[in-house]
Formats: structure tokens, C-alpha cells, sequence
């Protein structure tokens, strides 16, 4: 039942991994693991990743239900092994995550290597990226009648009380992804439900690669600092500093071969995983209050990308459609049936077991 799930999430962590070797290889490039300081390197890190799902997941809720009786800790944990981890579990979490950590590793790589492709310069010793950032700026402008809608954004939320507020919210995106991927493979109440959204983030992932690739850009903070200069000092300012110091390093610092650089505009993945995530909530989850939460945060960081300068109008639009695009798959790969409007019903709980409800 899931065999078109794991073609296309294996299949996408595999061309994500190809490509990012072939890059590497192609232009002499060395093959960065972008977290490889966080629990040594990938061979340490994966199996711990996988020791600390199935922890997350046993230990609290042992030690919860036990209510302090140290006799009903293995018996509580084994029941919850046997009726929760059974082997589609354990394959669903497995594979989530060995691949999820591919495609993001390999888009980490393809991304920073982006100014070596689309290099315009022919001299081996000089970069010069292709960038695209004037036109998406004037098409910025047409569509808020000559106006940059950075300084209509300022000029109507101001740029001191709207700027502490949305900057933890755009910075959330950051733990929010991980944590997003645990949660729907370590506690989806239907394994197809981790498999779609599983499979929808690398979709998404690999889409936004393809899109730096296709339309090159800076972004507009980057390209036109200046609009933003009366904006209150904030962490978000510290991370468009620091990513931007990177990305010069790694352009012209011969000696720069172990910084990545994490500067590239079109299309807004913060709009597209933050989309993403609204919709699985949507579909799968039944609270209204998390339903609420995620879409409001949707809202919020679509005015952060603008109001900060990380992207332009028409990288949000990208970022939206390429999360609908990757919603869809994932839900066809999953084995998902929607009912219309904001419905749907998973055809199956196990790999082998077919069903019409949830």
C-alpha cells in the first residue's frame, strides 16, 4: 500500500543526494554536513536520532502513567512497544528520517553552491552569481503601485514594537521544522499520516532547491540594505548579518571551504513549510486550537518575509504553490482521499490493511 510513498520519498532523498554530490564534484566543492557539530557525524548522529524518537515518546509517558511505582515502568513500556512500535512504525520512523536528513542535507549543499553554478563570470577565480533580485524588486513595485512594499509594511505596523513581535515568530521556523517531522512520525494517530507528511517535506525541500536554481536572488534585505536600516535591532537582524557575512566568505575567501552558505531568495521556504505544516494540521489533526495557531503563524511569517526584506512578493507566491504541489503528492504517495473543502480520510492504517474512515 505504501509503495508509491517510499518511491517517491526514497526516490527524492536519492536525486537530492545525487545532485549535491555531482555539484560537489563538478565544481570542486567540498560536501558540507551543515549540522555535522551538533552529535558528531552523520553515521553518530542518525541512530542517536532514532534512540531519541523512541525515547521522546516511551520515557514521559511511562513515567507519567506509572505514577511513580518503578514496578510498572517495563510493564507500561513494553505495552506501549508492542501496541505503538510495531515494525510499520519502526520503518515509517526509520525511513523519515534517514531520508528527511538526506534531502535537507543535500539542499543545504546545493544551496550554498548555487553562486558557483549560476555564475556568470568566466574567469575561474572570480564570482560573479546570476541575480535576478531587480526584477522581482520593479515587479514588487507594480504590484503596490510604485511603492516598495517593505516601506508600505513599515509605514503602516511601524518598525520598533512589529519588529520584536515578528522576528521569535520568523525565527521559530527553524526548530519548528524538526520538531514538526518527530511529531507526525513518532505520534500520527495513522501511519499514512507520517508518510504524508514526511514525504510532502521533502517534496517541498527539493522544489525549493529547483527554484534557487531556476530564478537566482539575494533577497531584498540583502540586495537593498538600505530600507532597512530605521528597522529595530533584533536577532533577525543579527541572522541576516551573519548569512551574509557567510555567504561573502565563501564567494571570496579561498580558505572558506567548511561555511555554508544559506543565501538564496526565490522561492520563500519559510511561506512553504509553514504553509505545509497549516495544511497537515487541517487534514490530520482535530484540535480547532491548533488549527488556529498554525495557520495564524502562516499569516505572521508571510509579513515577516516582506517586512524584514528576506523575500519579495513573488517568492511567497512560489513558496505557497510549492507547498500545495508537495501537500498533494504527498497525499497521493500516502495513500489520502479528499472529500472536498478542507477533508479528507487516510485508505489505510498499515501498509497491508485498507480502509474507507478514519
Amino acid at each position: 500500500m505504501y509503495r508509491r510513498a517510499y518511491t517517491l520519498l526514497i526516490g527524492t532523498a536519492a536525486v537530492m543526494g545525487g545532485l549535491a554530490v555531482f555539484v560537489a564534484i563538478t565544481y570542486d566543492r567540498q560536501l558540507l554536513d551543515p549540522e555535522g557539530s551538533f552529535l558528531g557525524p552523520s553515521y553518530v548522529r542518525l541512530p542517536l536520532l532514532l534512540i531519541f524518537a523512541l525515547a521522546i515518546d516511551l520515557i514521559p509517558r511511562t513515567m507519567w502513567l506509572s505514577r511513580g511505582r518503578p514496578t510498572s515502568l517495563w510493564p507500561l513500556a513494553r505495552e506501549r512497544l508492542r501496541t505503538h512500535w510495531g515494525k510499520e512504525r519502526m520503518i515509517l520512523v526509520a525511513l523519515g528520517i534517514v531520508c528527511f536528513y538526506v534531502t535537507y542535507v543535500s539542499y543545504r549543499n546545493l544551496k550554498s553552491n548555487l553562486p558557483f553554478v549560476r555564475d556568470t563570470n568566466p574567469d575561474p577565480m572570480k564570482t560573479e552569481a546570476v541575480s535576478f533580485d531587480r526584477e522581482l524588486h520593479v515587479m514588487d513595485k507594480i504590484l503596490f503601485f510604485g511603492h516598495d512594499p517593505t516601506t508600505v509594511l513599515h509605514g503602516a505596523l511601524g518598525d520598533t514594537a512589529t519588529a520584536y513581535v515578528l522576528s521569535p515568530i520568523y525565527l521559530f521556523f527553524l526548530p519548528m521544522v524538526p520538531l514538526g517531522v518527530t511529531a507526525w512520525l513518532v505520534w500520527s494517530r495513522n501511519i499514512s499520516y507520517g508518510y504524508w507528511f514526511v514525504t510532502s517535506q521533502c517534496l517541498a525541500w527539493a522544489l525549493g532547491t529547483l527554484s534557487y536554481y531556476l530564478l537566482p536572488t539575494l533577497g531584498p534585505g540583502i540586495q537593498y540594505p538600505s530600507l532597512y536600516e530605521d528597522l529595530a535591532h533584533t536577532n533577525t537582524t543579527d541572522l541576516i548579518a551573519s548569512i551574509t557575512n557567510a555567504r561573502h566568505r565563501v564567494l571570496h575567501d579561498p580558505e572558506a571551504t567548511e561555511i555554508v552558505n544559506s543565501v538564496a531568495g526565490f522561492a520563500s521556504l519559510h511561506c512553504a513549510i509553514t504553509l505545509l505544516l497549516a495544511l497537515m494540521v487541517q487534514y490530520t489533526i482535530r484540535s480547532k486550537i491548533a488549527k488556529w495557531v498554525v495557520w495564524v503563524n502562516f499569516g505572521l511569517t508571510v509579513v515577516a518575509t516582506l517586512y524584514f526584506g528576506w523575500h519579495y512578493v513573488a517568492d511567497d507566491i512560489a513558496g505557497v504553490a510549492i507547498a500545495i504541489v508537495a501537500f498533494y503528492l504527498g497525499a497521493l504517495a500516502s495513500g489520502q482521499k479528499f472529500d472536498g473543502g478542507l477533508r479528507s480520510h487516510p485508505t489505510t492504517t498499515t501498509s497491508k490493511v485498507p480502509k474507507d474512515r478514519d
